[in-house]
């Protein structure tokens, strides 16, 4: 019988067939980058138009991405049904529809059909990552997936950086004449239609999104993408477990994920509303700040794993460096712009102050825990790398459950010490890359 790793050997024996997946796989990423980044600036967007508070706020990410728990294993069967490749291409149909939601979204200016509309988004990009991911740790050799896995970063995260430039350039503009004093001097009438004047905004960018993805299930659909298979493996250790339950490092594995998604989307979504309560002139584009030292992060991570570093070292280091930056946000001050000014502040590119600076930094402390923990969570699953990779997806609601503990926390208290919440969660990562990732049995 061919074994999992004999299968995928088939896929890179020849390098044109590890090439064209790659680049349809990258075309992917960049698409899971432009829809997932943009809840950062849609964030204060929504709580302007919809007259939110920050936690409300943040049920836009709650929305977005509690669908990968809700959806994983359904999306899990239907990749076993339909194969990745066709499993792909209904991935990029739902997210079209929940695309096209945005428009009666936009014309109702109601929260609760935007949360839908995000809720259906999330679901495509579920089964999108459900397939993915295990493409890029198997078409080419184990020890070097997490360099593969940061080249997908580095094109998931460029797009970070695009998206809320253009959507402040598109959207936003103006948006500085709505603060709360504003508002306040406007009647009824006045403010309700200049809410319905702004959520329309959103319509054609979102025709055009939906236009994109319709493109893109063609390309996959009549693409060369070969079909993965896992079924057959014949591992004595594989087969003697009853279900992936038994698999230590993929139970650890997912929930250092949702430790990490849920730090990822704090640091990314929640430095706009940070910074809108600090006064920052700049704060919807401040996601992009993020995002650059993510781009970093990954190019670390092309760069040196495996050649310099191994996963297990990136993933050590990356929790280390995630606990220091979590205690720049709280420690540092909330005025002087010296870190900021010192970094990039001769390219001209508007400074920040360094409690915020340390917030986009966490970017780069954890661009390297996505990569480092696929390869070593999926390890020698065999025919449960479906399953796997569905029960790490399910990690990604991480990102919608601590952001929303974050908002509860600024809401009631104080927006810089609700990073508090941060440092447990890369206490936790750090443990997976110490010793959660060898596990091969709960007992040992």
């Amino acid at each position: 019988m061919t074994t999992a790793t004999d299968s995928t050997k088939s896929i890179d024996a020849g390098q044109p067939s590890s090439f064209v997946p790659m680049v349809i796989i990258g075309i992917l990423f960049f698409i899971f980058g432009f829809v997932t980044w943009l809840n950062g600036s849609l964030i204060p967007f929504l709580k302007v138009i919809c007259e939110l508070n920050e936690f409300q706020a943040l049920f836009v990410t709650f929305a977005f991405y509690i669908a990968y728990t809700v959806m994983a294993l359904p999306m899990s069967s239907l990749l076993k049904r339909t194969g990745y490749k066709n499993g792909m291409a209904y991935g990029l149909t739902i997210m079209a529809v929940g695309a096209l939601l945005f428009i009666p979204a936009a014309f109702s200016a109601n929260f609760m059909v935007f949360l839908l509309a995000l809720f259906v988004l999330g679901t495509g990009l579920t089964i999108l990552q459900t397939a993915s991911n295990p493409y890029v740790v198997h078409i080419g050799p184990r020890e070097s997936a997490a360099m593969r896995i940061s080249i997908m970063g580095l094109i998931n995260k460029g797009a970070g950086v695009i998206v809320p430039l253009v959507f402040t350039a598109v959207i936003l503009s103006g948006l500085g004449d709505y603060s709360s004093e504003a508002l306040a001097a406007m009647d009824e009438t006045t403010r309700t239609q200049h809410f319905n004047e702004l959520s329309q905004r959103l319509i054609t960018p979102y025709i055009a999104m939906a236009l994109v993805l319709c493109g893109l299930i063609a390309l996959v659909k009549y693409s060369s993408l070969p079909e993965l298979d896992f079924e057959g493996d014949d591992s004595g250790l594989v087969n003697s477990k009853a279900g992936i339950s038994q698999f230590p490092q993929v139970v650890l594995g997912a929930i250092a994920l949702f430790c990490y998604v849920g730090v990822e989307v704090i640091a990314g979504d929640t430095i706009g509303l940070y910074g809108e309560g600090l006064n920052v002139q700049n704060f919807a584009s401040l996601t992009s700040y993020t995002m650059v030292f993510m781009v970093i992060g990954y190019i670390i991570g092309v760069t040196c794993i495996p050649k310099y570093i191994t996963q297990e070292q990136a993933l050590k280091g990356s929790a280390i460096a995630g606990i220091l930056c979590g205690s720049g946000v709280i420690l540092s001050s909330t005025e002087s712009t010296a870190i900021a000014t010192f970094l990039w502040g001769w390219s001209g590119i508007p400074v920040i102050p360094d409690s915020v600076t340390f917030v986009a930094m966490m970017g780069l402390a954890h661009a390297l825990v996505w990569p480092s923990i696929w390869p070593l969570a999926l390890e020698g699953l065999g025919k449960y790398t479906a399953q796997g990779s569905a029960l790490l997806i399910m990690g990604i609601s991480g990102g919608a459950i601590l952001p929303l503990a974050f908002g509860k926390l600024a809401h009631l208290g104080s927006t810089q010490y609700a990073y508090l919440i941060v440092i447990p969660c890369y206490l936790f990562i750090l443990y997976y890359g110490i010793a959660g990732h060898k596990k091969r049995e709960w007992h040992s």
